[in-house]
């Protein structure tokens, strides 16, 4: 017997069936042993040696590896082509070595793909570990550690509120937290365009001012209303005649396959998924045959592929649709031995695969690698000039048609941002001719700051860098959002108070390490390690000879040290300078106090040197030049009811407003939703937010309150001790009872129970033996799967992200197999009552 050992039960299962019965094939579970999360995992003074813990929930997939080892003749590693692929064969060859279950025979197979063809192909020609790509892991995984256990205390012990800092996360974090910084700093300016809307032969087309009292129209030439509405008047009152018309072909060549980045940023633009959706549904159809491995910088593909591919182009298409020759495309990639085939599908005359999310992204690849082996399409670009008699004004407009669609019939790529490119098709125009004028428009408009990361647009920026590799996209972002440095709406980014103030402290006290070349430098070196280019403890070495004392340095100052240091690097966007030349560091409310950065329990925050007799504060992330409409107190009005003053203020932790300061009477306070602006805080909204909960009347078949609020995560609908949530915070004052008992009923129907209606994270499909539809959910212990019957707790070392509908099933069946554990409790709390001894111990206690 010959066994094979891959990561996923998916995976098992799928070449089984095509090794036949000669062969055995168990899942790891992916990696089986990593470094234990304390001081002392890797030795830097003993050439950075590791020592690995397995797994605790992999003992039973473990000992039946080992049990099966002990009886095989050979074994065979077919674990995935990349670094972390070769890494899990490693260390499964050790752990067995280790437990003297290693079969003489040991061969390392790769594929590209789990296909018949390609698996079979493998086992005819195995080769051995690649001790590069071993070394190139282990100097990643000691890196990455060594930062975080060095870093993350300081961090702890300096930075009240910080959680922990990581190598390529926190330039990721930078790059939100930058970003956030331009918009802040971001001074809008006025602009006006003027457009004439024409018409030739019954066919309307709009033209632009590009020339104006003989000078040439910019973007922002006119930035003015009145020169606006003057440019506006000549344009009324000329008579154009077109000078000229201006037409050239244009070429557009088809995007080349998907690699792991660009198919991660096309299902973010196109499908909406995160990156690590993406990821998770694209190692499924991956284990299910259906594409090649997804985890790749490479763009080539396959010249099987591409024969196949201009046949099917061929099939679907007439001949034009193919070009003469088959298209190859080069990788950017620096490191060969890590760039494969790129992402593709498997067989080209499988046009659909899946259901769902699967089906969307299969589509997805499918017509991305097609496409690029398509023909290129064929355009024309028209361009109009026009003229009136003194030559002094002139407009153009300009146009686009398609000659030839070729590629663009089936695909064409997404962008993160719209463009102004007018791509109308113009009417038959020729010189000399007058086309009528159907009217003028001048329009304002204002410069728009840099818009906020999407996913798509942070991997892209990442990749220009040079940050991280495409293995690691998907889990950088997610290690931001669940440390909660940034938040995600309406698919941007937004940094976080906590995230920024991480982010200050680096760049200050550890700006090398969180500079864009060094990061960049640093991963090409490790892709040197890779590539048997260089020694992995010498670079480790070379980065904590210098890394290690600044770390110690920075430990040995006081936190309050640290806070003055932050309190002046940071000086220019806390207290920026004001137009009237006043001190922007002096308090608004006591107006003789001076404000300055201050650590708390919670975070850094903005306060008075006054303090206790003056308790201004503000936020930390609240910019000075905001101070004068947030800072101050403000009295909005009185309550219509009582009369007391309802004030506006805001504290460490945000806005809120405030009602009620008698003697003995602790005031009424609301916080201002996130969603709510400050122009909208006026007394009507003020009253509003203080008079929470509403009650939105009676159930029409319980009989009980339906109450709308306001909790610590958003708005929300509470109903006989059930919870359903709400968008806005406007629905919350504005929903009526029809629509609250259809929210309340869905959320029962999504699973709520306890104290909320809880939606399922994901709904994973059905069990293969049973049938029952598998969930997963987020519950009070941390995340779990239930096919409603059972739920199984999903172990701390997989992802939750990453589970797959098969090791859902597995955990289910594990959790079933082993029966209510609630029983045997029971029966042990009852021998204990029996015992004498212990019924004294008891009373004692009481006592």
């Amino acid at each position: 017997m010959k066994l094979v050992v891959v990561e996923s039960p998916a995976k098992a299962k799928t070449i089984e069936k095509y090794l036949g019965s000669d062969y055995r094939v168990l899942a790891s579970y992916g990696h089986v042993r990593d470094l234990p999360p304390k001081d002392g995992s890797v030795d830097p003074d003993d050439g950075f040696a590791m020592k690995w813990q397995a797994y605790g929930d992999k003992t039973k997939q473990l000992k039946a590896i080992t049990d099966a080892a002990k009886d095989a003749e050979e074994l065979i590693l077919a674990t995935d082509p990349d670094r972390e692929g070769e890494a899990i064969s490693w260390h499964v060859q050790e752990l067995l070595q280790k437990r003297k279950a290693l079969p003489e025979k040991v061969e390392r197979v790769a594929f590209n793909a789990i296909t018949k063809d390609a698996v079979l192909e493998a086992i005819a020609h195995p080769r051995g570990l690649d001790d590069d790509l071993v070394d190139a892991y282990r100097a990643r995984r000691a890196l990455d550690y060594l930062v975080g256990f060095t870093l993350s205390p300081v961090l702890w012990r300096k930075l009240p509120g910080a959680r922990s800092a990581g190598r390529v996360q926190s330039v990721a974090l930078k790059l939100v937290v930058e970003r956030e910084r331009e918009i802040e700093a971001f001074v809008p300016q006025e602009y006006w365009s003027v457009a004439a809307k024409m018409e030739q032969d019954g066919t309307e087309f709009t033209a632009r001012l590009v020339r104006w009292k003989g000078e040439k129209v910019e973007r922002l030439t006119i930035g003015a209303e009145g020169d606006a509405m003057a440019a506006k008047a000549d344009v009324e009152n000329g008579l154009f005649k077109i000078v000229s018309i201006e037409t050239r072909p244009l070429t557009r060549n088809p995007p080349p396959p998907f690699t792991t980045s660009t198919m991660q940023q096309e299902a973010a633009r196109k499908l909406g998924f995160s990156a690590s959706h993406t990821m998770r549904i694209a190692q499924q159809l991956y284990e299910d045959g259906a594409i090649t491995y997804m985890r790749t910088d490479g763009v080539q593909m396959d010249g099987s592929a591409i024969s196949a591919a201009r046949g099917a182009i061929a099939n679907r298409y007439d001949a034009s649709y193919v070009p003469d020759k088959p298209r190859v495309y080069k990788s950017k990639a620096k490191n060969a031995q890590e760039a494969h085939e790129a992402i593709r599908p498997t067989e080209f005359s499988r046009a659909k695969v899946g259901s769902a999310d699967h089906a969307r992204l299969y589509d997805l690849i499918y017509k991305r690698a097609l496409a690029s082996q398509m023909a290129s399409a064929r355009l024309e670009r028209t361009t109009v000039e026009m003229e009136e008699g003194t030559g002094q004004t002139a407009l153009r407009a300009t146009g686009q048609v398609v000659k030839f669609p070729g590629f663009m019939a089936l695909y064409t790529e997404g962008r993160d941002d719209d463009g102004d490119e007018d791509s109308k098709l113009l009417p038959v125009m020729a010189k000399g001719d007058a086309p009528a004028k159907k009217g003028v428009e001048a329009e304002q408009h204002f410069t728009q700051p840099p818009p906020r990361y999407s996913e798509a647009s942070l991997v892209k920026k990442m990749e220009e860098l040079g940050i991280g590799r495409p293995s690691t996209y998907a889990s950088i972002l997610k290690t931001l959002k669940d440390r909660e440095y940034v938040r995600v709406e309406k698919n941007r980014f937004f940094p976080e108070e906590s995230g920024r103030l991480v982010t200050s402290f680096l760049q200050r006290f550890f700006e090398r390490y969180v500079s864009y070349d060094f990061t960049a430098g640093l991963e090409e070196e490790l892709d040197d390690i890779s590539g048997g280019r260089a020694q992995w403890q010498e670079i480790l070495q070379a980065f904590w000879q210098d890394f290690k004392p600044k770390t110690d340095e920075v430990m040995e100052q006081k936190p309050s040290d640290i806070t003055a240091e932050l309190d002046k690097f940071l000086e220019p966007l806390l207290f920026p300078e004001k137009e009237d030349g006043s001190d922007p560091r002096l308090c608004p409310r006591c107006k003789d106090g001076r404000l300055s950065l201050r650590g708390g329990r919670y975070g850094a925050f903005i306060s008075c040197s006054n303090y206790p007799a003056c308790k201004y504060t503000r936020q930390f992330g609240q910019r000075g030049g905001d101070q004068q409409d947030h800072g101050e107190d403000e009295v909005l009005g009185q309550d219509p009811e009582t009369g007391e003053d309802i004030e506006f203020k805001t504290g460490r932790f945000g806005p809120y407003v405030e009602m009620g300061q008698g003697e003995g009477e602790k005031p009424k306070r609301a916080s201002i939703p996130k969603d709510v602006a400050r122009a909208d805080v006026d007394l009507e909204m003020a009253v509003k937010l203080l008079s929470l909960p509403r009650i939105v009347g009676e159930h029409p078949e319980t009989g009980k309150e339906i109450e709308a609020a306001i909790g610590r995560y958003g708005p929300y609908l509470r109903h006989d001790g059930k919870y359903a949530k709400l968008e806005t915070t406007a629905e919350v004052f504005e929903i009526g009872m029809n629509a609250a008992v259809v929210k309340i009923a869905e959320a029962k129907n999504k699973g709520g129970r306890g104290r909320g209606a809880r939606e399922p994270l994901k709904v994973l499909g059905k069990h293969p033996r049973t049938e029952e539809e598998i969930k997963l959910m987020d519950g009070r212990y941390g995340p779990y799967v239930t096919d409603g019957t059972t739920n199984a707790t999903i172990p701390k070392t997989v992802d939750k992200d990453e589970l797959t509908l098969e090791e859902a099933a597995q955990l289910i069946d594990e959790r079933a197999a082993k029966g209510p554990a609630k029983k045997r409790k029971r029966k042990t709390t009852a021998k204990k009552k029996k015992a004498p001894a212990k019924k004294k111990a008891s009373a004692k206690k009481k006592a």
